[in-house]
């Protein structure tokens, strides 16, 4: 229970730095343009806010949520973007206001969830409570490297990534589906090393297939928020290299992913 509370806390503190970036922004800085195509930062956040409504309706009405997931099959190259840009369309004070009323709302029903063993609907996997907030942390740091990138900030890492890192982890055989590739049967060796210092490790110390390397590197990996070829993540055998190229801790389909720094635009 006390490891359940732990994300809870962190997902809260990550919404809350990211929460500083943008408070006191004037209007037109909502409209900087961040590195994900046609998104600006009023994008990038009402997709959190969407999400996080998502998040709720999963969790309050199941079968409300799987006509919103008959919508996301129906039209999966566009439903996200539609979503960004219904919410950016917005004043950037009645968004900011919808995003904290939205990510408040769902702490309270996280917490109220974290006792029992409840699966709830997702546009991947049913997920618990923990993996819930699990998720929505992963999604609100992601999102907000690319807000900090477009306002010409640098965030320090912070060890809330092991939840980042776990949860790509535990989307290596989904990473393989959707690209109709078949999982890999064996477990892989997973060494990270924590914006402290700390040494993460998963999986058997013995396994052939190993991934090594900062746990921030390997989190932009996983959240396709830079290339590959700009990391220092590495891999030790063909199914560990292959899950490299292919890794995403989101749900729905491939991400475009980013193009190597320096690379032709």
């Amino acid at each position: 229970m006390s490891e359940m509370l732990v994300v809870f806390d962190d997902l809260r503190a990550e919404s809350l730095q990211l929460d500083a970036l943008v408070a006191d922004l004037p209007p037109e800085r909502w409209a900087a343009p961040t590195p994900a195509p046609r998104w600006t930062v009023a994008h990038q956040i009402a997709h959190l806010a969407w999400t996080d409504r998502a998040a709720l309706l999963a969790m309050g009405d199941p079968d409300a949520f799987a006509g919103e997931v008959e919508k996301a099959i129906a039209a999966p190259e566009s439903f996200v973007d539609d979503g960004a840009d219904e919410g950016a369309a917005q004043e950037p004070a009645v968004l900011l206001a919808r995003w904290r009323d939205g990510r408040e709302e769902l702490q309270k029903v996280l917490r109220g969830a974290a006792e029992t063993k409840t699966k709830f609907p997702w546009y991947g996997p049913p997920m618990s409570a923990a993996s819930m907030a699990t998720g929505r942390l992963m999604e609100t740091w992601a999102h907000g490297e690319d807000v900090a990138e477009a306002l010409g900030v640098v965030r320090p890492p912070s060890d809330r990534l092991r939840h980042v890192a776990r949860i790509g982890i535990r989307a290596r055989d989904f990473a393989f589906a959707v690209h109709g590739l078949p999982a890999p049967g064996a477990e892989f060796r997973i060494e990270l090393v924590s914006p402290s210092g700390e040494l993460w490790a998963y999986g058997p110390e013995d396994a052939v297939q190993r991934v090594t390397g900062p746990a921030l590197d390997f989190c932009l990996l996983v959240t396709q928020r830079a290339h590959r070829d700009d990391l220092a993540v590495r891999a030790e055998g063909p199914d560990a290299d292959r899950w490299l190229g292919i890794a995403q801790a989101f749900a729905g389909p491939p991400g475009q992913g980013r193009s190597p720094k320096g690379a032709a635009t």
